[in-house]
């Protein structure tokens, strides 16, 4: 993973391949993977519904309009995500599985 780390309106953020117009190079674009299914997350409303079942919730109280968030009571965790899923990257995708250990994983798209 490689990228510019960038502050922004109180929040740091790794921007990948800060050269390229959004999308990773050749072979190089990443997909999570919900694993009790199988199934390859594609949009946030797939993303909302699993995430739901694993007890996480929106979460408003940022205020911030460019991001979706979601916490769960039984934690401190946020994730938050860029509200336009074509700038959903392995950045986040990690975030993701790291929150939630043996539900995620992330391998190259084929």
């Amino acid at each position: 993973m490689s990228g510019v780390w960038v502050f922004k309106n109180g929040v740091i953020r790794l921007v990948e391949n800060p050269n390229q117009s959004g999308a990773d190079t050749q072979g190089r674009r990443k997909v999570m993977v919900y694993l009790p299914t199988g199934e390859v997350v594609s949009s946030y409303s797939t993303l909302e519904q699993i995430l739901r079942s694993l007890g996480w919730e929106r979460y408003y109280g940022s205020g911030d309009t460019d991001l979706l968030q979601f916490h769960k009571r039984s934690s401190i965790d946020l994730i938050s995500l860029p509200r336009d899923f074509t700038k959903f990257n392995s950045v986040y995708m990690y975030d993701i599985v790291v929150k939630n250990p043996n539900y995620f994983h992330v391998r190259d798209s084929h």
